[in-house]
């Protein structure tokens, strides 16, 4: 792999920190753990290499794939420490002695306050998915952990895109690291192809349903914005007879375990995920990546269309949209400078056609055991005497196939126009200075409260609870934030949080017309002079400040 091509000879041959932009697949773990494998010291028992990774499932894909390069070195332990499992087992086999630990960040911080964890003469610090770590508000952890390794050690930073965070870090932790790109920075693989398929919002579902049933081998994850929407869509599937089930925060580790036990070995064809629960899936085979819903960030539509097209193979990754987010799909192809191709949703023929050939390949390809069957021939032969080989084919997919024919019979075509202007859908102002459709509202909160934009984001969600809450285009300042959402939500918004307190102060939430920002959409700025108090502002005139 291409990967792995740059890197291993460089950690073989040369003694600095390494910086590798490379997607998700593409061959990182062998990139960085032959290397390693083949410098530690068996002899020691102490731990030589530190490895992080966001999620329980990739710090274990990842030991399972250092054990089987190391599975002929005597002496090399190997030892995960995650999140929900035993700590008091991971304690034991720590002490054990483990030349290479990897694990999660919460649980290693966890470990080093209990002091069973000794990094002090690591030689390797290893950070994969290094901005999901960061995506998933593991800043803090991963400064602690840092903050106790040796001066002289050499670190290595994976990621698939390069946001300020992980420029910070290589700053603060990396000695003029080099840097090694598989493609072009903050892109999408090159075996990936993307499309979109444009709908009205209330078929989205509809939409789906007619994807799923037109790749009768479809082997996907489906990415929602929202936990209950994800549990209700997988619910949907799974009445309608797909072979789906969810996977989100709420479920508990046993059924996590299940479900994606469930998804490895082919038992589920549709995995229905939110990007956080989605983090560390290692599955190669997946044919689709089916975006229900847009993530509201650019990068995390990276990580997703990343989960296929791994280890060199090809994939799909499927995006549907309604008329008002056709700008969204431009602003993601500037981004990862891939063209979206848009194609039509298959009509009800079309997918009939799709299954009947599947079904007919299926029929042909199947294993005949005469023996088993042998002795219950003569009877058949007998039924169908009667009927020629074309009455037998017929009846066959009939009865095979009648369920489909009677569901797509009558279906209509659900595609929509996008409009002639040079493409794009027509924006409508919400009054409040978005031209996306969406509401621009303002609060007083902001960088004095140590707020960025994906905290903030977090704050709102949890704080006032509202399903399918979709918060966008948020810029914070050092006194008050500005951020969008769909119209439906603000009176619940500004209801939910009337009484709100934050750090023993009242929230202040309203609509931005009211206020003035630094943002792209014409605002001048608006600053505050009273420190911890957002609701003094100085006045402006024509020509000062008063």
């Amino acid at each position: 792999m291409p990967v792995q091509e740059k890197v291993i000879p460089f950690l073989l041959e040369e003694t600095r920190d390494l910086v590798a932009m490379a997607h998700t697949g593409t061959g990182k773990t062998a990139a960085f753990g032959i290397p390693i494998i083949q410098q530690i010291d068996t002899s020691s028992t102490k731990t030589q290499a530190l490895i992080l990774a966001p999620t329980r499932e990739l710090c274990l894909q990842i030991t399972d794939d250092l054990n089987h390069f190391a599975e002929h070195i005597e002496g090399l332990n190997i030892v995960p420490i995650y999140g929900g499992a035993n700590i008091l087992t991971q304690i034991r086999q720590v002490a054990a002695g483990a030349q290479i630990v990897v694990a999660t960040p919460g649980r290693m911080l966890d470990m080093l306050k209990r002091k069973k964890v000794n990094v002090s003469a690591i030689s390797w610090l290893v950070l994969d998915e290094a901005d999901e770590m960061l995506d998933m508000g593991f800043k803090d952890d991963l400064n602690a952990i840092l903050s106790g390794t040796p001066v002289e050690k050499r670190v290595l930073l994976f990621s698939a895109t390069m946001p300020p965070e992980i420029e910070s870090i290589a700053r603060s932790y990396m000695k003029k690291p080099v840097e090694i790109t598989v493609g072009a920075k903050n892109t999408g693989a090159e075996n990936i192809s993307h499309q979109y398929y444009v709908v009205h919002a209330k078929d989205r579902y509809v939409a789906l349903k007619r994807i799923a049933d037109y790749y009768p081998d479809i082997y996907a994850i489906i990415f929602c914005r929202t936990k209950i929407e994800t549990q209700e869509i997988a619910d949907a599937l799974m009445k309608d007879g797909y072979n789906a089930d969810a996977l989100h925060g709420d479920l508990s580790q046993t059924q996590r375990d299940s479900v994606m036990n469930r998804f490895r070995t082919r038992n589920l064809q549709m995995l229905v995920a939110t990007d956080v629960a989605a983090r560390g899936i290692d599955v190669t085979d997946l044919t689709h990546i089916i975006n229900y819903n847009l993530p509201d960030d650019i990068e995390h539509y990276t990580h997703r269309s990343g989960r296929t097209g791994r280890a060199g193979k090809s994939g799909i990754s499927i995006v549907i949209i309604n008329l008002k987010e056709h700008f969204r799909i431009k602003q993601i192809e500037k981004q990862i400078g891939k063209k979206f191709v848009q194609v039509k949703i298959p009509t009800g023929p079309e997918v009939c056609n799709r299954q009947l050939l599947h079904l007919v390949e299926k029929l042909k390809n199947t294993e005949v055991k005469n023996k088993e069957i042998e002795e219950f021939l003569p009877a058949v032969y007998e039924k169908l005497a009667k009927l020629s080989k074309e009455e037998i084919i017929q009846r066959f997919i009939s009865t095979e196939f009648n369920r489909f024919l009677s569901y797509y019979s009558r279906a209509a075509d659900i595609n929509v126009e996008m409009r002639k202007e040079a493409g794009r859908p027509e924006r409508k102002s919400s009054g409040s200075g978005s031209s996306t459709g969406l509401v621009r509202m303002f609060i007083n909160l902001g960088q004095m409260e140590k707020f960025n934009d994906r905290s903030l984001k977090a704050y709102l969600s949890d704080t006032v609870n509202i399903p399918n809450l979709r918060i966008s285009h948020v810029e914070v300042t050092r006194s008050c934030s500005f951020f969008e959402i769909d119209p439906g939500q603000v009176d619940i918004l500004l209801a939910r949080l009337k009484k709100a307190k934050y750090q023993n102060r009242r929230v202040q939430i309203e609509y931005a017309e009211k206020h003035k920002s630094r943002d792209n959409r014409g605002y001048e700025g608006k600053r505050f002079v009273k420190p911890g108090n957002s609701f003094f502002a100085r006045k402006r005139t024509k020509g000062k400040r008063k």
